[in-house]
């Protein structure tokens, strides 16, 4: 390895190096800032989303900041009802608690005879290490409500960022765009930051828009379905699968558990225990496999490993919050990507049309090789132009007719 070589493979471990240090710089910011940042990120995400409707009531002749301060009321008032509404079925709920614990054990008593070989097991193995000090553990009585004092004041403020960087964000959104783009130098960085600007509004704007219409209508199907099965409070969870529904796979598997825990509490047949949970399975397949696709589109369509990475990322940052904000993150760093990173979509000239019997994946497949192999021949063209075939070609066509002079005239006889 000569000394160039060696240069350029420190200059790129010293990149590497850099990034790795941004990474963990950007993690404990996160984890230090999550008092502050988790509720002004989902302030700008949720204002994404309102955003066409404070525009509609600018257009009308209301001011800027009347029109945030009614988005933000109107939105208040959505919640408060809806805890008002849930209020009732939820305390009932609660109280039912102790006794529905008491069926659960009854349920789970089937399961003593395998929970006491674990605990032999684990008397067995303390009896092996013990060195005869015992440890005594006291559990103190008034330790949730402390917690719970403790965490009011934090959850308290969180709420007030919240909506003030929600208001406050709809009011001077237009300023914050001309501002930004202010700083651009030149006139293509403002093409392409502007785009970018439009394109994060009108992606995370349609697709809370839409994912929301499609939340409610998975609630209205619960509701029906769990009132059609005679379980109580079906509107509580109704309710609760729309909202669950916001944080793809974690929200559903959640759901399932609370339907499974519910079941073994207030039912004793195993078919009345797994009637909710299997139609609570029938209705987010159908919205799933179909509604979903249908009505967000395939030009949103993500990777759903990414999704799976981004939302375990921001539930083990920022808890709740970070579950509802881990898809428009994604739809806003695609975004950024595509127009910091712009790519010609590799298409043939003459693209190939999906049929019944091929799927997307099959037309894109078709098409991409398509486009490979008439890319290789347009490389492939200058040369052959050049080479020696082309050449006798033209020296063929140059070259004047049998029975003529050079000059083209015909030999006298």
């Amino acid at each position: 390895m000569d000394e160039s070589q060696f240069e350029r493979v420190l200059g790129n471990a010293g990149q590497l190096a850099l990034v790795f240090i941004g990474l963990l710089a950007l993690l404990v910011a996160l984890q230090s800032g999550q008092m502050f940042l988790a509720p002004v990120t989902l302030a700008i995400i949720i204002g994404l989303m309102f955003g066409p409707v404070a525009d509609r009531l600018e257009a009308v002749g209301i001011p800027a900041a009347l029109s945030a301060g009614l988005v933000v009321i109107a939105l208040i008032a959505v919640i408060l009802v809806g805890m008002a509404l849930f209020a009732v079925p939820l305390s009932e709920w609660v109280a039912r608690a102790p006794v529905m614990w008491q069926r659960l054990q009854e349920q789970l008593a089937t399961l003593e005879g395998p929970l006491e070989a674990i605990g032999s097991f684990q008397a067995q193995v303390s009896g092996i290490f013990k060195d005869g000090n015992s440890m005594s553990v006291t559990v103190e009585d008034n330790a949730q409500v402390f917690t719970l004092a403790m965490l009011a004041p934090a959850i308290g403020a969180q709420i007030l960022i919240f909506l003030a960087s929600l208001y406050f964000f709809l009011a001077t959104r237009d300023h914050i765009r001309i501002s930004v783009l202010s700083l651009c130098v030149s006139r293509r960085m403002r093409w392409r930051t502007a785009h970018v600007f439009r394109d994060v509004e009108a992606k995370v704007s349609r697709y809370l828009i839409s994912i929301t219409i499609i939340n409610s209508c998975v609630a209205v199907a619960v509701t029906l379905a769990t009132w059609a099965i005679g379980m109580p409070s079906p509107l509580l969870w109704g309710a609760l699968a729309g909202v669950l529904n916001y944080i793809p796979y974690v929200g559903q598997g959640v759901m399932i558990l609370i339907l499974l825990a519910v079941g073994l509490g207030t039912q004793t047949e195993l078919t009345a225990i797994l009637l909710p949970v299997a139609c609570y399975v029938a209705i987010n397949f159908t919205e799933g496999q179909i509604i979903t696709p249908h009505f967000i589109g395939r030009t949103m369509t993500l990777n759903p490993f990414i999704i799976f990475l981004s939302i375990t990322f921001w539930l083990w940052s920022w808890g709740p919050v970070g579950g509802l904000i881990a898809v428009p993150s994604l739809l806003i760093a695609q975004s950024l990507l595509l127009h910091a990173l712009p790519s010609k979509p590799m298409m043939p000239k003459r693209p190939v049309r999906r049929t019944r019997n091929m799927t997307d994946r099959e037309a894109l497949l078709v098409n991409t090789a398509i486009a490979i192999r008439e890319q290789s021949e347009e490389e492939a063209a200058p040369e052959q132009k050049d080479g020696e075939p082309q050449s006798e070609r033209k020296e063929e066509r140059m070259r004047p007719p049998e029975g003529t002079a050079p000059s083209g005239v015909e030999r006298s006889a």
